[in-house]
């Protein structure tokens, strides 16, 4: 049985006291804990507004656990967050998934990075180093008009 790290965000009712959704919280924790796993934060968000209206609630009281536990302790904590009546709305996303991609993605890039040929600018004893792109030379002349257009100064030929 291998623990993975997950958030638990879940939506109490917006009347909830602290009386009453401290021992809520608790009673989840000691489920985390008693399967196996552990307990790394828990927050208290307050009253919020909702995207949307969820039963009758425009308002909700969020809060936030974040825990390592198996899969079989997850589905027993959405069960009880499921049939109690204070909670409206719960949310379980597994962080380690997400870590695990964002692991991938770096070394995708280091690799690509490392195939890449490291570009060096030729010595020339004497010469300091440049310190960057270096722009073009501006020719020393303006380029002629362009055939049939009159230059500027220039007066048009008179018509016979």
């Amino acid at each position: 049985m291998s623990l993975r790290l997950y958030e638990e965000l879940f939506i109490v009712k917006p009347d909830a006291t602290d009386e009453v959704v401290d021992p809520l919280i608790e009673s989840l924790t000691q489920l985390i804990v008693k399967d196996g796993g552990n307990m790394q934060t828990s927050e208290k968000w307050g009253t919020r507004k909702l995207a949307y209206q969820v039963g009758r609630y425009l308002e909700g009281y969020y809060i936030l656990l974040k825990f390592e536990a198996s899969g079989v302790t997850i589905k027993e904590l959405e069960r009880r967050l499921r049939v109690n009546d204070l909670v409206i709305k719960y949310l379980t996303v597994r962080l380690d998934e997400e870590m695990k991609w964002v692991e991938k993605r770096r070394k995708r890039r280091e690799k690509r990075a490392a195939r890449k040929p490291q570009v060096t600018a030729p010595a020339v004893p004497g010469a300091a180093p440049a310190a960057g792109p270096v722009a073009p030379a501006l020719p020393a002349e303006p380029a002629a008009p362009a055939p049939g257009k009159p230059t500027e100064g220039a007066e048009a030929p008179a018509a016979e």
